[in-house]
């Protein structure tokens, strides 16, 4: 586009902004062009998504009012957090959402004052966040939106799903409550027929979605603290278990500070050990946090954890006892 023409369609963006309707004959005189250009540039502005839209009643083109954000009141302190979690966010390529809060800020900094825009450019050079890996989410952004319009209107989910629970590819119609962000990767909350309850599928395992036009209703909200209830991440199995782990002191001041679980409860030892309890849903998950730990934690109870946890570590020794299988 020559700039010229890019002016033009700017102020002509700038004009349709204000409180009031033109009439294609008013813009034109505006912008001194004919009303064929002026038609021409109002399809420049609907083909990059700005609804620019004609009333009827009031025989003029205006903007949507909620298409831009209002005028932004951001403390220097909320400014930098806002850009930098953002920045952040935009930096893990191909994350549904999450990339699109890099765009979101910055239309933000672009509405910022100049002073607040030069105090947060020069600390975010000097400024951080560093993510965990995430599973890749490459071309997600179709089935986020299918499930998002899917929890929106109530609608059936035909999912086809790679069960690594099963070990086989599954059919089922679900009916979808809620998406959810955690360990590296996005979910789909929500009953399942096939297995006739609620239950938790990762984005990244459907093959195929198709949107249905059965709805479904719900007795009450769907809240996910509820649902989780005391699972140790993500999955509850329905039974609860008490507990206790001895951590060494090696690494008993890195497990202290993290709030691992609503439910635990942490007492030093002499020595410098630490005393982990806590209750939770499940034993499959926190299994593997347990043996993150190596030989620097100890199983205490119960006695179904103990044996879980002998049996993988006694299969990584055998892996290493009979050596390399090529």
């Amino acid at each position: 586009m020559k700039v010229a023409r890019l002016q033009r369609v700017l102020r002509l963006l700038t004009v349709l902004q204000s409180d009031r309707y033109y009439r294609p004959s008013e813009l034109a005189q505006k912008l001194g062009v004919s009303r064929r250009t002026v038609f021409r540039d109002l399809e420049v502005l609907y083909q990059a998504g700005i609804p620019c839209y004609y009333d009827e009643q009031r025989g003029g083109y205006k903007i949507a009012q909620n298409f831009f954000l209002p005028p932004l009141n951001l403390q220097l302190s909320e400014a930098l957090a806002l850009l930098l979690a953002a920045q952040s966010a935009g930096g893990r390529h191909g994350l549904p959402l999450l990339q699109a809060a890099q765009d979101a800020a910055l239309k933000i900094e672009s509405a910022l004052p100049a002073h607040v825009r030069q105090y947060c450019g020069s600390l975010l050079r000097h400024v951080t966040l560093r993510q965990t890996p995430h599973a890749r989410h490459e071309e997600l952004d179709d089935l986020l939106s299918l499930l998002q319009r899917a929890i929106r209107q109530r609608r059936q989910v035909n999912l086809t799903y790679i069960s690594f629970l099963e070990r086989r590819q599954i059919t089922t119609v679900l009916n979808p409550y809620h998406l959810h962000f955690a360990e590296r990767a996005w979910y789909v909350i929500g009953y399942s027929s096939l297995h006739r309850q609620v239950r938790t599928f990762k984005l990244g395992r459907i093959k195929h979605a198709r949107l249905l036009d059965a709805a479904f209703t719900l007795r009450r909200p769907f809240r996910l603290d509820e649902y989780l209830g005391d699972a140790w991440s993500l999955i509850p199995e329905g039974r609860l278990y008490q507990v206790e782990l001895r951590f060494a002191p090696k690494v008993a001041g890195n497990v202290a500070e993290v709030l691992w679980h609503r439910k635990q409860q942490l007492a030093w030892r002499d020595d410098g050990a630490l005393t982990f309890r806590v209750q939770v849903d499940g034993l499959g998950e926190i299994t593997w946090w347990i043996l993150s730990y190596g030989d620097q934690v100890q199983v205490l109870k119960p006695a179904a954890l103990r044996r879980r946890v002998a049996e993988v570590a006694a299969n990584v020794l055998s892996l290493y006892r009979n050596g390399p299988q090529e």
